[in-house]
Order: C-alpha cells, then sequence, then structure tokens
C-alpha cells in the first residue's frame, strides 16, 4: 500500500488522527513543520503517527492489516493534484488502467492486466466501483470526486465482498461524513482552457444527535479539441456536482447515515481524433454537434449501523440513476482516411435504475478477530438505444437490459498460531438477465428477447505471517467472475448472442511494513491472473457491425509502492509496476483484423511508476497580522510506459512521461497557490484504434496547462 503525501494544513476540527481526510501522511507533515511562529528546527521533533484505517473488506481495520494490494488516495492528495473525477485518480494509481474510448458514459478499467479486451456494455467490468457502501459498474466512473475523504483501490480479485464484476479489484470510495464541530472549506481555481472550478463545503451539529454537511462544485473548461472550421474549441463542457448528508447518533452504538447527491455533466464529448493528431488536434465536424450531450448521475443512500455487544449490523439501502444522451462521430477527416465522404455520426441514449440492499454483520475496529457475513439484492434496469444516425434513413435500435442478482458472503482471518492468521471468504450468487430489442429498418420492425441464468462461486484463502511487528508477509489465492451478458452495440438479431462469463484465478504473494513510529511504509507483491473467457467486442469499422467474442489471457508481474517521512515538512513518495499481459487465444477472421495467441493485452503498459515530493517550510517573512505563513510544494512525476492500443496489435501508444506541479503559501486556514499539469506537454493517448488498412485514430488527453487557485478551510 502507498500513501502519497498530500497538502499539510491544519486539521479540520472535530476529525480524529485516523479517519481525518488529512490522514496520516499530513499528520506527519504537520509533525515536521513548525506552526505559527514555531521555528523550522522544533518541528523535527519526533511524533508518532497513527496507522490509516480503511473498509477495503466492508468493515475498518487498518490498511496494514488488509491481506492483499491496496492503494489510497486521500482527499487532500485528489484536491492538491486536482484529480476531479474518479477517473483521474485511477489513471495517477500505478498498475491501473482506463480506456474511455467510450467518451463520457463508458470506461474499461483493468487492473495488473485484468479486465476486458474491448468492453461489451456498460454493465461489463472487471473492477467494481463501490461509494459509500453503493456497489456500481466504472460507468459511473465520470462522478466527480466532491469532498471525497480517500478512495481504495483494492488489487485482485474482490469477488468476495464485491460480487460480480470484480475479478480484477474494487474502487472503494468513501465521502466525508458531517461531524459534531462546524467545519468546511471554500475553493477556487483558474487556468489555461478557460479551466474554472468553484467549490466548498460545510457541515457540524443540527441538534443534540443530528449533524448535516452540504458539498457543491461547478467547473468547466474549453475542449482543448477544436473544430477545424471555426478553429474554436470543439465544445465547452461544463460539470455541476451536489452532496447533501445526514448522520444520527443516539451515542448508544447506533448511526443513520443518509446521502443524496447529484451530478450534471453538459458538452462532453466522445473524442475520435486521426492520428497522428495536429497541433492543435482538430476534429472537423458541423459546429454544434455536441451542445445536446449530457449525463445526469444521481444516488440516494441511507446507512443503519448498529453497535452490539462484540459486533456491528449494517444495513445500506441505495439506489442510482444515471441517464445520458451523446453524439458519437466520425469526423471528415477520419472518414476521408478511410475512403469516405462525409461525417458520420450516431446518437445513443441511456436510462439506467439500480436498487441496492446489503445487511451485514462484521467485527468492531481493533477487535482481534477480523470477520463480515452479508447478504446481498441487486435489481437493475437499463436501455441503450441509438434512436438517430447522419443518414437518417430510419434505422434505429431500441435495447432493454434487466439484472437480478442475489448474494450470500462471509469473510474472515482468524489466528492459526503464533504470528499467523488464516484468511478465508466465499459468495454464492445467483444471477439472471434479459434482454429485451427492436432492431427497425427498411420500414420494418424485427424484435429480439433473450434471458441469461448463472450461479457461481467466488472467494480467497491466504495466509500472513507477521515476520515482525513491523512487517507481513502474506500469500493469497483467489477466484474472480465477471458475468456474461449482452451487448449493448447490437445492429440485429445475430449481434446479441450472449457472451460468457470471464473467470480469474489468481494468486497474489506480498509483504507489507510499516515502522513503529509511521514515519516509513513499504509494500510490495508479485501476482499471476490467467482469465478464461476474457471479453471482446469485435467491431468492424467498415460495416459498424459488432459481435461478441471470448479469448483467454493472463498477466504476471510485481509492484512496490513506499512512503519515507524524513522529518523538517519533507515527505518522498515513490511506486512502481511492471506488468506482462498476453492474449492467450487465436481469433481469425475479425472485422478488426486478426488476434494472435502471444498478443500484449491492450492498454497495459509494461512499466508504470511514478515519484512524489511534499515539502513544508515556514517562510522568513511576516504577512502583517497574518499567522506565520508557510511554504507548500508538492511535484509529481508519471511514467507510463508503450502499450498496445487494441487486441490487434495493430500498433502502439507511446510512452510518456508527466511533472506536475503545487505550489502554495498558506497562513492560517488560507493558501494561495499556483498549479501546472503536464508540465513537459507530451502528448498521452486516452486510446487508439485501427481500422485496416492504414487508419488510426484517438485521443489526446490535454497538453500542459497552468493556472493559480485559492483555498480556505474553518
Amino acid at each position: 500500500m502507498m500513501i502519497d503525501p498530500t497538502r499539510p494544513t491544519a486539521p479540520r476540527a472535530g476529525r480524529s488522527p485516523v479517519l481525518s481526510p488529512l490522514g496520516p501522511l499530513v499528520a506527519a507533515a504537520l509533525a515536521v513543520a513548525p506552526a505559527a511562529g514555531q521555528a523550522a528546527e522544533d518541528g523535527a521533533a519526533a511524533v508518532e503517527l497513527a496507522p490509516m484505517t480503511v473498509t477495503a473488506r466492508r468493515a475498518e481495520e487498518g490498511a496494514k492489516d488488509v491481506p492483499f494490494g491496496l492503494s489510497v488516495t486521500t482527499g487532500e492528495e485528489i484536491e492538491t493534484r486536482r484529480l476531479q473525477t474518479i477517473e483521474d485518480v485511477l489513471r495517477a494509481t500505478p498498475g491501473v488502467s482506463v480506456n474511455s474510448s467510450g467518451g463520457p458514459n463508458l470506461y474499461n478499467v483493468s487492473i495488473r492486466g485484468v479486465g476486458a479486451l474491448y468492453q461489451m456494455s456498460m454493465d461489463d467490468a472487471s473492477v467494481v466501483l463501490n461509494i459509500d457502501g453503493t456497489a456500481l459498474t466504472p460507468h459511473y466512473a465520470g462522478l466527480g470526486t466532491l469532498d471525497i475523504e480517500r478512495v481504495e483501490v483494492l488489487k485482485g480479485p474482490q469477488g468476495t465482498l464485491f460480487g460480480g464484476n470484480g475479478a480484477a479489484g474494487a474502487i472503494n470510495v468513501t465521502t466525508r461524513r458531517p461531524t459534531r464541530e462546524l467545519e468546511g472549506y471554500l475553493r477556487g481555481e483558474y487556468g489555461q482552457d478557460n479551466q474554472h472550478l468553484t467549490e466548498g463545503a460545510v457541515g457540524g451539529p443540527l441538534t443534540e444527535n443530528l449533524s448535516g454537511r452540504v458539498a457543491l462544485r461547478y467547473s468547466g473548461s474549453d475542449l482543448w479539441v477544436d473544430n477545424l472550421n471555426t478553429g474554436d474549441p470543439l465544445s465547452k463542457p461544463t460539470d455541476l456536482a451536489f452532496r447533501g448528508s445526514l448522520l444520527w447518533e443516539d451515542f448508544d452504538g447506533t448511526r443513520v447515515f443518509a446521502t443524496a447527491e447529484r451530478q450534471q455533466v453538459k458538452e462532453l464529448t466522445n473524442l475520435l481524433v486521426l492520428m497522428p493528431y495536429r497541433d492543435p488536434p482538430v476534429n472537423d465536424l458541423t459546429p454544434g454537434l455536441f451542445d445536446d450531450n449530457e449525463k445526469t448521475m444521481e444516488r440516494y443512500a441511507l446507512e443503519i449501523a448498529h453497535d452490539v455487544r462484540d459486533m456491528r449490523l449494517t444495513s445500506t439501502t441505495s439506489i442510482a440513476r444515471a441517464d445520458f444522451t451523446g453524439l458519437v462521430a466520425y469526423d471528415r477527416l477520419i472518414q476521408q482516411a478511410m475512403g469516405r465522404g462525409g461525417e458520420y455520426w450516431i446518437v445513443d441514449t441511456s436510462e439506467e435504475t439500480v436498487l441496492a440492499q446489503d445487511v451485514r454483520l462484521s467485527s468492531l475496529p481493533d477487535a482481534p478477530l477480523f470477520w463480515v457475513a452479508g447478504i446481498n439484492l441487486h435489481h437493475g434496469d437499463r436501455s441503450y438505444d441509438t434512436p438517430r444516425n447522419t443518414y437518417g434513413t430510419g434505422s434505429a435500435v431500441e435495447r432493454d437490459f434487466t439484472t437480478r442478482r442475489y448474494a450470500v458472503y462471509g469473510e474472515a482471518t482468524v489466528p492459526v498460531a503464533p504470528d499467523w492468521k488464516l484468511t478465508a471468504g466465499l459468495r454464492q450468487a445467483w444471477e439472471e438477465k434479459t434482454y429485451d430489442a427492436v432492431y427497425r429498418g427498411g420500414g420494418m420492425a424485427t424484435p429480439d428477447a433473450r434471458r441469461l441464468d448463472d450461479a457461481y462461486t467466488t472467494g480467497r484463502v491466504g495466509l500472513s505471517w507477521a515476520v515482525t511487528p513491523e512487517t507481513t508477509l502474506h500469500v493469497l489465492a483467489s477466484r474472480g467472475y465477471d458475468p456474461g451478458g449482452f451487448s449493448d452495440y447490437s445492429n440485429q438479431p445475430a449481434d446479441s448472442v450472449p457472451y460468457k462469463a470471464a473467470v480469474n484465478r489468481s494468486i497474489e504473494a506480498g509483504f507489507k511494513t510499516l515502522s513503529a513510529d509511521g514515519r516509513f511504509e513499504l509494500a510490495g507483491a508479485v501476482f499471476f491472473n490467467d482469465v478464461k473467457n476474457n471479453h471482446l467486442l469485435s467491431y468492424d469499422p467498415s460495416t459498424y457491425v459488432t459481435n461478441a467474442i471470448n479469448a483467454d489471457t493472463r498477466s504476471q508481474g510485481a509492484e512496490i509502492d513506499g512512503t519515507w517521512r524524513l522529518g523538517n515538512g519533507l515527505t518522498l513518495a515513490a511506486g512502481l509496476t511492471f506488468i506482462d499481459a498476453r492474449i492467450r487465444t487465436d481469433l481469425i477472421g475479425l472485422g478488426a483484423g486478426d488476434v494472435h495467441s502471444g498478443n500484449d493485452v491492450p492498454d497495459v503498459p509494461r512499466w508504470a511508476g511514478r515519484f512524489s515530493v511534499g515539502w513544508v517550510r515556514d517562510l522568513p517573512v511576516r504577512l502583517g497580522s497574518l499567522p506565520q505563513p508557510a511554504l507548500n510544494l508538492r511535484a509529481d512525476y508519471t511514467h507510463v510506459g508503450a502499450r498496445s492500443a487494441d487486441p490487434q496489435n495493430s500498433f502502439d501508444l507511446g510512452a510518456y512521461d508527466e511533472i506536475d506541479l503545487h505550489l502554495g503559501v498558506m497562513s492560517g486556514g488560507g493558501e494561495l497557490y499556483l498549479w501546472g499539469d503536464n508540465l513537459l506537454d507530451e502528448t498521452r493517448d486516452l486510446y487508439g484504434y485501427f481500422s485496416a488498412p492504414s487508419t488510426a485514430y484517438g485521443a489526446p488527453a490535454r497538453g500542459r496547462t497552468v493556472g493559480v487557485g485559492f483555498a480556505w478551510q474553518f
């Protein structure tokens, strides 16, 4: 596990040192960074830091005690590094890859080289996204990181506690909860490309037993791809997000936590840009095509927890909704390169409602024996329609999907000998999926209806050995499962034949060490994943026809992460990941080209890593009557190696190095800062696709930008 250096500021009132969003690293910085009016040398006094608490296994425990690979990004790091969406957090985590070729509605996430070769649908995922106990698919990865406590990336199969679609891992997001003290913050930023952000939150007691918190964010920018016809940005996306929460406590072991949140994103685009990119990158499209693109996400949740004797009973009820309208366009440059004329576009619309209920019993924090057991119900209804296209021929597709999933699960970590612990977990799930569609074209309507039933078991077993009080070794074997389903992109009944479930058999061996004073931590692991029937959507760019294909893959590699809090306000963190991910099946005759056994799994770099430095230091000046000012510096270097663009290994996306910088002056609860993203101005590909015989297209990420910001905590 690596917990990265975050912005060191005064802790918010009412937060414990363990669960504070500032985290132990900020506590370390505060321990070594001088307080207002204090000499810098005094900041080096030895202070023992509390270990971080996480909920990676649906109950509170120390991060060092979690018997598998885990990366944690704190809320303060998210703010300092300007990671404005969950997707941004994932792209900043070594060992995690994201392909966003589906634009703002589809994110293919892989961990340790495990993920769909080409995503079949919004419901096809190898990674579960869990927000405050609500399990969602990664197409919610576009959610903003408004008022987030921390994001935990759980590596390796997580089907035991999070169910199907967790064959690669899980993303566990914890939002900030109300406290018994009045507290809040304001933040504003402005930078190049009209990047702007205004954000704030306030919370505190409402009655003797009730606390509340509200958070709001409005942000936007000019898209970094221009319209060739006008020279203006292709669109100007905006993002409005809100969350409100209430926490009721009777101080006798009962807590009720209610959350309502909503986010609306407008004018986001599914970028398809001809390679090699121009400078600046452009699309040749009719102006205003993306004006009506919109995605709205909502989540409402009620968590009731009660401590009784030596256990905790937790019930989480949630409803999540996502509505999407998006135009996907192949511009004239791409069309001409493929020997066609004019632009081509289609409009996709989607509506989804997910109802979930989870009831579980678990051990209490700091209990000598960790255990959790529960039942889970999941009901999802979704549509994915293509009502319009460029040519106005009357062809359209209406698709409706339902998912009903029921499961029982349990996991425990128990001592079996001095310094040895056994971890065992098991989940049994039953699932039913249905598909109903109507294909319209040529004045005719062709219906299609199918059903898929499945029952599957996931689980894991492992041993941990406390070599010393500071160092633990672990070995873990897991079984993950990605259920079968139906493609979102079928254009005829023959395309809707269901794809098979994928099964991942995984082995991991690793270590975690945390020094007695909490200033140094290091974690590493080696891993092997064998995936049967991985998912591959075969797409023929000449006919736009799709087929669902299954292929075997395997991945193996190693990772290491560490953090060192040296004192005098200086913190270093680094991580390095090596992954060798290969396709193990020959697939001949696909529309997009043949896939051969031994090909690289797309989007997975062999090498990826990063290095971060954070430094807080008193400044030898005064700012009028304000408290002693301090310099706050954070620099992040990221390397992502070359990776294949597609399963055919048609071409590679280039390696890149990125440097991001935060330089601020803090005084009291305020900070004025400069920020710089991608200071090397290197081209970073979000994805790539090859259309035979010679046309490649993809999407570049934003180039170098700089700006200013102000933050105030109270």
